[in-house]
């Protein structure tokens, strides 16, 4: 699959830290829980810390299989607790629990994966694996943060915060070929 990668640098690219390709070890897939790319941008671009910076992943990937660069992978986005400095976030647009995220009555994520969408995942794999010599894992959200948190609707229940990219997530087909081992499992 021929890939082409999209440019849209965050606005606030510039204020977030640098790092060498050799730092990258480790790939984190994500689904951005919303409804759809337009959404998933605008959460990237709100400053949510000191630093002037947000939350964002570095790739995202439509249903089309259409990616996008919002951050280069020399620098560090905040994508996962507490393995940003060492990781590139691919976010794959996917409804996820939208817009219930932490209900305890809507944990289950049902929109499955479009082939074309894990194609371009696959593709931007290989890629990167030439461009950080040293990325070597992957591993979902879910798998590293496992926080607890109290559902919206009963606080005695405990939810899993993040629970990403989740069930309907085709591993077996995404890790074939890949030369990545997966890490975390839960």
């Amino acid at each position: 699959m021929s890939l082409t990668i999209h440019d849209q640098p965050l606005p606030y690219v510039e204020a977030l830290p640098e790092r060498s390709a050799e730092a990258v070890e480790l790939v984190v897939i994500h689904c951005t829980e919303l409804p759809d790319l337009a959404t998933a941008r605008e959460y990237g671009e709100k400053v949510l810390h000191a630093s002037g910076a947000g939350n964002s992943g570095h790739y995202y990937i439509d249903r089309d299989g259409a990616v996008y660069r919002y951050v280069p992978g020399t620098r560090v986005a905040n994508h996962v607790r507490g393995h940003n400095p060492n990781s590139i976030g691919i976010e794959l647009v996917n409804l996820g629990r939208y817009p219930h995220w932490w209900d305890s009555r809507h944990q289950q994520m049902t929109e499955p994966y479009t082939d074309t969408q894990i194609g371009a995942l696959r593709a931007l794999l290989l890629q990167l694996r030439q461009e950080f010599p040293n990325l070597r894992q992957i591993a979902g959200h879910e798998e590293l943060d496992t926080a607890l948190m109290p559902a919206s609707d009963d606080p005695a229940l405990e939810i899993h915060r993040k629970l990403d990219p989740g069930p309907l997530f085709p591993w077996a087909a995404v890790l074939e070929g890949s030369g990545l081992t997966q890490i975390g499992t839960r």
